[in-house]
């Protein structure tokens, strides 16, 4: 059974990425699942820190796009929206070159709250990092 409220398709969610933060650093919404969302971000030189590594901060960009996103996708959005509460990351095996793709499944979704967790791995599938999302739902002003 789906968790999904409004069933979006990838061309759809995609473009609604168009001029933002997701769109300029090539993050893409590659998969709905019944119960996940997969993107894919590309390391380059827009995600890489100095050192020639992914960056952190990407990693936690792509981890908050996923669980918004797939939170977003739960509820009725003419009449609530998901924002961001909180979210932690574990940074685990770094990455010089390729693709990254992330998973986000839930741990809870509630009326006012949800806890989406976000793994991302490497090509070869190993673990890259690993990250919580804490969203409110709240309603949308009249």
């Amino acid at each position: 059974m789906s968790i999904w409220f409004n069933n979006y398709s990838l061309d759809e969610l995609n473009k609604f990425s168009k001029n933002t933060m997701l769109n300029h650093l090539g993050i893409s919404i590659t998969e709905i699942g019944d119960n996940f969302l997969k993107g894919r971000m590309p390391v380059d030189h827009r995600t890489k820190q100095p050192a020639g590594i992914l960056h952190g901060g990407a990693s936690v960009a792509l981890a908050e796009s996923l669980g918004s996103i797939a939170a977003f996708m739960t509820v009725d959005s003419a009449k609530r929206n998901a924002v961001g509460v909180e979210i932690n990351a574990n940074h685990i095996r770094s990455v010089s070159d390729g693709y990254v793709e992330g998973i986000a499944r839930p741990i809870h979704i509630g009326r006012r709250t949800q806890v989406w967790e976000i793994k991302i791995f490497n090509p070869t599938e190993k673990i890259v990092c690993v990250s919580r999302i804490t969203m409110a739902i709240v309603e949308k002003p009249l």
